[in-house]
This record gives C-alpha cells, sequence and structure tokens, in this order.
C-alpha cells in the first residue's frame, strides 16, 4: 500500500513538473501562477485531491526555482567572464583566461547553490545526485521519486551535487 502511494505521489510530481514546464514555456505565466495552474488541472481531473496536488506542488515549486537561481547564477557568471574588457591580448592567453574564470565561477556557483536547498528523505525530487549532509555518501536517483535515507548512515538531510 505504502509503495502504491509512493509510486502515485511521483507520478503526480511527474505530471505537475511537466504542465508547470508547458505554462511556462507559453510565456503567459509566473512560476507561483504556472505551478498553481498545472495542480488545478489536475486535480480537476479527478485522479488526485487538492491537498495532494498542494503538496507534491511544494516540491515542484522548490526544485524548479532552483534550477532558475542556478541557470541565472550560470548566465551572470558567463557574461563575466566574456567581458570584452578581460578577453585581451592573444587569443589563446585570452581563451586560457576565459576558461579558468569560467571554472572558477561554477566552481563557486555550485557551492552557494549545495548549502542553500536542503533535501529531505521522503520528499519528492526530479533526478539526480544527492549527497548525505552527516556522512557525504552520494546517492543517484535516475528518475523523479520519493528520497530514501542515506544508504550508508541512514540520516534524512541531502544537498544536491548534480
Amino acid at each position: 500500500m505504502e509503495n502504491n502511494h509512493q509510486e502515485k505521489d511521483v507520478g503526480l510530481y511527474e505530471k505537475l513538473l511537466s504542465r508547470t514546464r508547458e505554462l511556462l514555456d507559453s510565456g503567459r505565466k509566473g512560476l507561483d501562477e504556472a505551478v498553481r495552474k498545472a495542480g488545478e488541472e489536475i486535480t480537476a481531473a479527478g485522479e488526485y485531491t487538492r491537498e495532494q496536488a498542494e503538496k507534491i506542488s511544494e516540491y515542484v515549486r522548490r526544485d524548479l526555482e532552483e534550477m532558475e537561481k542556478n541557470a541565472r547564477r550560470a548566465g551572470k557568471a558567463i557574461r563575466k567572464a566574456v567581458d570584452p574588457k578581460r578577453v585581451e591580448g592573444n587569443v589563446k592567453s585570452g581563451l586560457a583566461r576565459l576558461l579558468r574564470a569560467f571554472a572558477d565561477a561554477a566552481a563557486r556557483l555550485a557551492e552557494r547553490a549545495e548549502r542553500q536547498v536542503e533535501y529531505r528523505t521522503g520528499e519528492v525530487t526530479a533526478a539526480g545526485t544527492l549527497a548525505c549532509r552527516a556522512c557525504g555518501a552520494e546517492m543517484t536517483l535516475k528518475q523523479p521519486g520519493r528520497i530514501p535515507p542515506c544508504p550508508k548512515c541512514y540520516k534524512t538531510r541531502f544537498m544536491r551535487v548534480g
């Protein structure tokens, strides 16, 4: 029974994420409005309750906000790295500096992103790699799903690393 409930939550997550992205791609809705609208449409179909949709919508909102923040930071780092004032002299030297600056900015961006969002056992999240905050063990979710306890120390707090 519990496994069926988890599968239903993951299915709802995938439906909400997909519909929210469609609404965002249409350019007519902001994130909050798109998540709300997707939840309303899915609950109107009758397969999920409003309470289920609201709970899972929070996971979708969290993941999309985090993706948006990371994309914005990466864009700023790239703009800074390709600033014409920074690329001077010989092309090889300029390109090497550009690549080093981009790598450094990306590493700093990844570190900040990891510290900001915490994931917990039982929540539903997108595919990717999570690291245990207690022992550092990594686990990879190959598709959206519920976050299990750490396979090494059984703790329940994680950060996204990939």
